[in-house]
């Protein structure tokens, strides 16, 4: 019998090809919620600050006066977002739990609601303390180093008030913020999503994540993962202040010159 064609069969998709795409967008909700809660915070009340601190012949604030406001907006920053940066880590670890521990939150508001109901309202600011640090070491480095260095850039008589100025004071600003924040930033992560052992909590303050980290991993495993971190860090940097920027430039111009 002559050979008969047969359909090419269907390519399927791998289960584990769906769930890492759609793993890739757990938390998405909570991480928007927290940019538009966080991030605005802080924004605004260091423009607002530093705006106040210059003097009346537009002389900036000094550094530590910058790193100082940066800490304030920081902080304050960081206690508006937590309940949104509570919801964006354990949505986005729980994946990775078995399946009988998975929380199984459909989006961030979900999150927020079950976490009130089933843990009490409190639970929302888990780990406050330990994000307002991180908060106000990340801002003091990332907020003061970019004023820092875009005066400086504008000082050499090299650079204009223009996107490149603001392009490379971000790109520096970046460097430094990753290298400041990494320590602060696991001990953050470890406390929010840690679970109850036995009734009790598996660590007790921040200083025991650390000494156990170093303890077990090494003193530079606190910066483990310093490239990609950056390569998250840096790009991110360099948006918020060149839109940040760009924001301020259209705010003056079309209302407060008006």
């Amino acid at each position: 019998d002559p050979p008969t064609d047969t359909p090419a069969a269907k390519p399927k998709t791998s289960p584990k090809a769906i769930k890492f795409l759609f793993g890739g967008l757990a938390g998405l909700s909570a991480g928007l919620l927290r940019q538009a809660t966080y991030t605005t915070t802080r924004l605004g009340i260091y423009t607002i600050l530093f705006e106040k601190m210059t003097g009346e012949d537009g002389r900036p604030p000094n550094f530590f006066l910058k790193a100082l406001i940066g800490m304030t907006a920081g902080a304050t920053g960081a206690f508006v977002g937590t309940p949104a940066e509570v919801a964006l880590i354990r949505m986005t670890a729980d994946g990775r739990l078995p399946p009988d521990q998975r929380r199984g939150y459909s989006n961030v508001f979900n999150a927020l609601a079950r976490i009130t109901r089933e843990e009490g309202v409190a639970t929302l600011w888990r780990g406050c303390v330990p994000t307002m640090a991180r908060a106000v070491v990340v801002n003091a480095a990332q907020l003061a180093s970019y004023s820092q260095s875009k005066q400086a850039l504008l000082d050499s008589g090299y650079f204009g008030d223009d996107i490149l100025c603001h392009f490379c004071a971000s790109m520096i600003s970046g460097l430094v913020t990753t290298a400041a924040s990494m320590p602060v930033d696991i001990v953050k992560t470890r406390i929010q999503n840690m679970r109850m052992i036995d009734g009790k909590p598996e660590y007790k303050n921040s200083l025991e994540v650390l000494v156990r980290v170093v303890g077990s991993e090494g003193f530079f495993s606190l910066w483990k993962g310093f490239t990609p971190y950056y390569a998250r860090l840096g790009p991110h940097t360099v948006l918020t202040f060149i839109f940040l920027e760009q924001m301020n430039r259209l705010y003056k111009t079309y209302v407060l010159d008006r």
